[in-house]
């Protein structure tokens, strides 16, 4: 079998060397395309490496921002933080807010109309950033947002990160919409209120953590 193999590739040499002037244009046109072949998919990886590094910078460099924007609003005082939550509304379109948070307000700190007409019934509570909204916090509203204000939509806001199990199940049931920390993080830094609406507590991945009961104002 071997001599038949090297009586094959003498056949195969001569019959190349007889038409050399036909083979060598498709030796070099081969040898091209997989040169050219050969950098496209290296270029490819590299574009491709690149856009996922530049993705998982600009990823870094916005939450960066946010956190600074989010320090910012943790130096406010809660009224300051009350009026803050109403300027966000105006300026994602909302109408006639008016910031009511006082002593006897019924929950309702921040009251305004969604450009769709429906009335909005705002909660803030400006807590430390590691604590929890309690349930008995979101029972308060949930009493008030619809029987006492008229809510159409009922918006609790904190400055916290959490909201306990039994605070954000309650919120779900009863349709309160729960603006945690990292939601409020990205209304901000400029999310439009009605894209983070149907968000309503998801992308809290701390709910593991002890809860803890807040204080009054």
């Amino acid at each position: 079998m071997q001599g038949w193999g090297a009586v094959g590739a003498v056949v195969v040499a001569v019959w190349v060397a007889g038409h050399w002037s036909v083979v060598w244009p498709v030796l070099v046109a081969l040898l091209a395309a997989a040169v050219v072949g050969g950098a496209g998919w290296a270029l490819l990886r590299a574009h491709r490496r690149a856009v996922g590094q530049d993705r998982a910078w600009r990823a870094q460099e916005e939450a960066k921002a946010r956190e600074l924007s989010m320090a910012e609003v943790d130096a406010l005082s809660w009224q300051e933080f009350e009026a803050y939550v109403a300027d966000l509304c105006r300026r994602d379109g909302c109408t006639r807010v008016v910031v009511s948070g006082k002593s006897g307000d019924l929950g309702a700190d921040v009251v305004g109309y969604l450009a769709d007409g429906r009335k909005l019934v705002v909660q803030c509570k400006k807590y430390a950033p590691h604590r929890s909204v309690s349930s008995q916090d979101m029972q308060k509203f949930v009493g008030t947002a619809r029987p006492e204000h008229g809510a159409d939509v009922a918006l609790f806001v904190t400055t916290c990160r959490t909201f306990t199990k039994a605070a954000l199940g309650l919120a779900l049931r009863q349709d309160i919409v729960a603006l945690h920390r990292d939601l409020l993080g990205s209304w901000v830094r400029g999310a439009h209120l009605e894209t983070l609406l149907p968000l309503n507590g998801s992308g809290d991945g701390t709910r593991g953590r002890p809860s803890a009961r807040m204080p009054p104002r």
